[in-house]
């Protein structure tokens, strides 16, 4: 598959988190970072985020860069409102968004390099323009926009309750 070390390291701890999402998404519908799936979540995305900066297929930063820059940036600023829960309940909606969007992001690249590269010999898509990326991703886009809807209205009733 043409992956360096800190490439299959990288890829490893990234389907960690993969999965560490999706078991927080099914067991409490959201990314809990009280949670230990959360936690796992939290983590492996940020040790994805950090070691994707040290990865280029085409030499020098590029958009991928600047995804791993933003979507650290988007799971440093949840983390933080996490901590602060006694301050303000409706930081809940934020740090919700943000987890998901992170999520979101993930896939992207995660869609680009899994396709383009799986099964061996004769991947999915031939380059990242390939059509069947860009419907994986409008449903995934349509996904995270569902589960943004739903993610609120729940915190909106959890919140009533209190």
């Amino acid at each position: 598959m043409g992956l360096s070390g800190l490439g299959i390291f990288h890829t490893i701890i990234g389907i960690v988190a993969i999965v560490a999402a999706i078991i927080s998404f099914v067991r409490f519908g959201k990314i809990d970072l009280t949670q230990l799936s959360g936690k796992i979540y939290f983590y492996t995305t940020t040790v994805t985020a950090l070691t994707a900066l040290g990865i280029s297929k085409h030499g020098g930063f590029n958009a991928g860069h600047i995804f791993s820059v933003f979507i650290f940036i988007l799971v440093v600023v949840a983390f933080w409102l996490s901590i602060k829960r006694s301050v303000n309940n409706k930081a809940r909606y934020i740090e919700n968004f943000l987890l998901s969007f992170s999520f979101f992001l993930s896939l992207i690249p995660t869609v680009n390099e899994t396709f383009t590269r799986v099964p061996l010999g004769h991947p999915l898509a031939k380059n990242p323009t390939d059509p069947i990326i860009a419907q994986t991703l409008l449903v995934l886009l349509i996904a995270f926009i569902a589960g943004a809807i739903y993610q609120y209205i729940k915190q909106r009733n959890a919140l009533k309750i209190r």
